[in-house]
């Protein structure tokens, strides 16, 4: 069966809707440690956390003053190596001295092909991270 439904249009004209997917809403990672988690990323990198919080199963946070896409985090055994999420940010050498000023171990940022300078780095659990920014 096609993807769509008929709707009734004008003087009895029947029209197929083809569906279409407006926006991405969520990615859900799976994490150890809530607490852990939470702090880095509301802590560390600055995300607003919008529901649940430490010690809680389930905890949501996205960019602060934006209508971005919200990252969720769902106790549980994470699964890592499965792609990477990419945050664009507002300065990508910045960031990258204010996570090895707290102890992590990014990548060294590279100015790649595509036009974007960009590092890579794992969270807690493991699952990699991108800190981008276009090249003007």
């Amino acid at each position: 069966m096609p993807l769509g439904r008929e709707i009734q249009w004008g003087r009895g004209k029947l029209v197929r809707m083809t569906p279409t997917i407006e926006k991405i809403s969520a990615v859900t990672f799976r994490v150890v440690n809530m607490t852990d988690s939470v702090r880095f990323y509301r802590d560390v990198l600055g995300m607003e956390l919008v529901y649940g919080g430490e010690g809680t199963g389930f905890s949501s946070l996205c960019a602060r003053g934006t209508q971005s896409l919200i990252l969720n985090l769902e106790q549980g055994n994470p699964t890592i190596h499965w792609g990477r999420l990419i945050f664009y940010v507002t300065d990508v050498d910045a960031l990258w001295n204010h996570l090895k000023d707290r102890g992590f171990d990014p990548e060294i940022p590279r100015d790649a092909s595509w036009g974007e300078r960009y590092f890579h780095m794992p969270d807690p659990d493991g699952h990699e991270l991108s800190f981008a920014r276009q090249l003007r």
